[in-house]
């Protein structure tokens, strides 16, 4: 389902991306084509990206193809899904330890659909860090790599 969505693949693309989505939600899902979480993740994407349109636009970006942005979001684990709103990083409390990207594929199409209301409604209040509105037992549980150092 990853043909379905626009791709990002190179870093000035995903810049230009940050900058000039404006009042909308841009998500980026960072991943490979080939991984199975991300060929999950990508259906569920691809299956909202119409009925969000007017709230969010969405990405998908080759963590192999911007190893500058994979760094910088410390993404060490796929896919990982990064929100912005209008050039802003958008970060969600998923109880986690991790407030800067959602790790591996949403259960249903409504949790990805409730998450984009929420950072949505949040950013448009000026919010830079929401809740998530996504049941605990929904959202996959891991381990940080840098943890105990």
């Amino acid at each position: 389902m990853s043909f379905l969505l626009p791709k990002l693949t190179c870093k000035r693309e995903v810049d230009q991306a940050i900058k000039s989505v404006a009042e909308k939600v841009l998500v980026l899902r960072f991943g490979r084509d080939n991984d199975a979480v991300c060929l999950q993740l990508d259906d569920i994407l691809a299956k909202t990206a119409h009925d969000l349109s007017k709230m969010a636009v969405i990405y998908i970006v080759d963590v192999d193809k911007v190893p500058v942005y994979t760094q910088y979001f410390d993404i060490s684990y796929i896919p990982s899904t990064v929100f912005f709103f209008n050039g802003q990083h958008m970060k969600v409390d998923y109880g986690s330890p991790d407030h800067t990207k959602f790790i591996g594929s949403f259960k249903t199409k409504q949790d990805f659909i409730d998450l984009i209301e929420v950072i949505y409604r949040g950013a448009m209040r000026g919010k830079l860090i929401v809740r998530s509105p996504i049941d605990p037992s929904n959202i996959p549980k891991y381990d940080l790599l840098y943890q105990g150092i």
